[in-house]
């Protein structure tokens, strides 16, 4: 055999190895949701359902307390009066007393590390509820694009008329959200999260639960954020809702 009849067969079994991983690429399946049509069904049920209860929830304004724990003892609590924005996004601002843990001040440096501790507990419960925040508030264009993405799968059955959907990567890479829609009533009935902060050894969790006001939107009722590394909890709860 020739050096120039060798060469041609290598080219032509090249050429056909490159047509073989071609049609395997246009014929192989894409991601599971993208083929489900149910799947692709329940998104756009629930993202119609949280975009329309984000616009009637525009209309009122109602009051949060939110409660600071460390290794379950409260160590802080907070009110506020919150209104949707012109962005789109809560806007709080604080009533009821002040905190008076600070009266009677102290001295020494005992009390000075204690303070700092109690500042860093309170720095950290601060950002495990503002982590929440960013999950709750994002957009429903957000659930259609991880659809796309391959990122949203059916989850188990559970009680009659309900369907669970679980969301990888909706904030952060790694993390996985639940979400518990009642067809019946065609809106959320809770969310499970599971995320971290800077890091995922830092792990939080998030649970919401929902109910609907008499004759208005669906809202959170209660917000539940647990921090793993400070065994620190946030729990918001949201009530007296007025029609503005």
């Amino acid at each position: 055999m020739s050096h120039k009849t060798s060469l041609s067969r290598c080219i032509l079994h090249s050429r056909s190895l490159v047509l073989v991983l071609l049609l395997f690429t246009l014929l192989s399946p894409a991601w599971p949701s993208a083929q489900n049509p149910e799947v692709q069904q329940r998104v756009a049920e629930i993202r119609q359902s949280i975009a329309q209860n984000k616009q009637a929830l525009a209309q009122y304004a109602w009051q949060e307390q939110q409660t600071i724990s460390i290794k379950g003892s409260v160590k802080k609590q907070k009110q506020f009066l919150v209104r949707i924005g012109p962005d789109g996004r809560p806007q709080k601002q604080e009533i009821g007393a002040p905190d008076q843990s600070d009266s009677g001040r102290q001295h020494g440096l005992k009390h000075r590390i204690k303070e700092e501790k109690k500042e860093e507990f309170e720095e950290y419960g601060s950002q495990i509820a503002q982590l929440a925040q960013d999950y709750m508030e994002q957009e429903p264009g957000k659930l259609q694009q991880l659809y796309e993405q391959g990122n949203v799968l059916l989850g188990s059955a559970g009680a009659p008329g309900e369907v669970q959907i679980v969301i990888q990567n909706y904030v952060k890479r790694g993390d996985s959200v639940t979400i518990i829609y009642g067809q019946p009533q065609r809106s959320v009935r809770s969310i499970q999260i599971s995320s971290y902060l800077n890091d995922p050894s830092d792990s939080v969790t998030i649970t919401a639960q929902f109910a609907r006001l008499p004759n208005g939107p669906n809202h959170v009722y209660d917000l539940l954020v647990n921090g793993t590394s400070k065994q620190s909890t946030v729990e918001i709860q949201n009530s007296n809702y007025q029609h503005m």
